[in-house]
């Protein structure tokens, strides 16, 4: 019997040329989001569904008498948009593809704390605008990162090629984490283990989110973190958006709590609560996180490779359930 496919989003091309040659495989050719109702009947008429961070896969869906699919095969690392308890309790298998978008997402992260601390984002609008009035001794000035202290709240693979990125940039490296790290891992950082999460958003320059998504990271930031935090220092995201209290912030960024701040996710994405465009020294992305070429097809070729495992009965590599 074929196995049937569906790839919610439309992937590189390499991967879909790939994918289109050798399965049974509906792809997305104009790569727009699927809505709820589509996914919950996509359960019942594949085998295999492909999805990625927009599509939201709740018990609902998995639990619906008629349910064909088999295989979750994620594309991306986080998975708290899939709920994972009915998978288990459905038998439905759950693969990411963690590991090969850890350097996009650094770069992104060490971007947004370069940007935010150099005022980079004010500086293009100027020019574009038309304002810029010439150099001056007192103008645009930000904060050099050099010397500073990086806060990372989390220590997994994306936190520490930030922080060897860092490094590089002459930073400090201080992390809070459920569990401390080796004593290698640490040496080879030249990082600093943190217990107290309060403590360490009191001493560092630029506090840096790297924490999975879902209920128990939400708002894991709010107002009480937020004014733990140094007047002059940036929070950065590029974890999730339910991990930060956007109000919270907003109100932090106005108040002058916190110097500014740098994300790449959102709540409720592609949406965005229109108090962050009023904010002051906020700079923002549409959610870049792993948008490079290498990553991107990476991903795909990772994904690949959980399928194949699974159609093999062997165990895919990346198993999340």
């Amino acid at each position: 019997m074929t196995t049937r496919i569906l790839v919610t989003r439309k992937w590189p091309a390499e991967v879909e040329t790939l994918l289109a040659a050798r399965f049974d495989v509906q792809l997305n050719a104009d790569d727009a989001p699927m809505t709820a109702e589509a996914l919950g009947d996509a359960m019942d008429g594949y085998d295999v569904i492909c999805p990625t961070v927009t599509d939201r896969i709740t018990a609902a869906m998995l639990d619906r008498p008629g349910r064909t699919v088999r295989l979750l095969c994620n594309y991306g690392a986080g998975v708290d948009h899939i709920d994972l308890e009915a998978c288990r309790r459905n038998g439905v298998t759950v693969t990411n593809t963690p590991d090969v978008l850890t350097e996009a997402t650094a770069e992104i992260a060490i971007l947004l704390m370069l940007m935010v601390a150099r005022r980079a984002g004010e500086g293009v609008s100027e020019l574009r605008e038309g304002r810029w009035a010439g150099w001056r001794p007192t103008h645009l000035i930000g904060t050099q990162l050099a010397g500073r202290t990086l806060g990372l709240i989390g220590f997994g693979r994306i936190a520490r090629a930030t922080a060897l990125k860092a490094r590089g940039l002459g930073m400090e490296i201080v992390y809070h984490s459920r569990r401390r790290a080796d004593p290698e891992a640490e040496r080879a950082l030249d990082a600093r283990f943190e217990p107290d999460l309060g403590a360490l958003l009191s001493a560092a320059d630029v506090v840096s989110l790297h924490v999975p998504g879902g209920a128990a990271t939400e708002h894991f930031i709010g107002a009480d973190e937020l004014a733990r935090m140094r007047p002059g220092a940036f929070l950065i995201n590029t974890a999730r958006g339910s991990v930060v209290d956007e109000a919270a912030l907003v109100a932090a960024l106005h108040d002058g709590a916190i110097a500014g701040a740098g994300l790449d996710v959102f709540v409720g994405e592609p949406d965005v609560a229109p108090a962050l465009f009023d904010a002051p020294n906020l700079v923002m992305l549409p959610h870049l996180g792993s948008a490079t070429r290498d990553a991107r097809v990476a991903m795909g070729m990772r994904a690949l490779a959980n399928l194949d495992a699974w159609l093999t009965e062997e165990e895919p590599g990346d198993r999340v359930v």
